[in-house]
């Protein structure tokens, strides 16, 4: 479906609702083949809004590591800042998601890096 109203011209990056724009909706839904469907078609991997502020942390949120791993492939900025959590880190840390927490800071992530609802991933993994 995706691919047919992209075809019609659909705006890959249009914003609004819940999730923001159509890549934080698919990432978080885990619809791995609709997010390298609208990587491919140059959705940009990093757009801000919504809930989770961005692709990776609502992937994050749900604990799809093979989908933080193709975002991150395709360049998303592991510490973006945004939506409720602030970061990836933070949403896997609120969750106690320890083998996401794991991945992303064997990527690179930010272990005290600022902002959201409980202001770090410690606070956030304590909460």
């Amino acid at each position: 479906m995706a691919e047919l109203l992209l075809e019609k011209g659909a705006d890959i990056n249009a914003q609004g609702g819940r999730f923001g724009n159509a890549l934080q909706a698919a990432s978080f839904g885990g619809h791995e083949a609709v997010v390298r469907l609208l990587l491919d078609k140059s959705a940009d991997v990093n757009a801000q809004g919504g809930r989770f502020g961005n692709a990776l942390q609502a992937a994050s949120f749900r604990g799809y590591k093979a989908m933080l791993e193709l975002l991150l492939d395709k360049s998303a900025d592991i510490n973006a800042q945004g939506g409720e959590y602030g970061n990836a880190l933070q949403v896997a840390a609120s969750n106690g998601n320890e083998a996401v927490v794991r991945l992303l800071l064997d990527k690179g992530a930010d272990i005290n890096a600022q902002g959201g609802e409980y202001g770090n991933a410690l606070y956030a993994a304590a909460a």
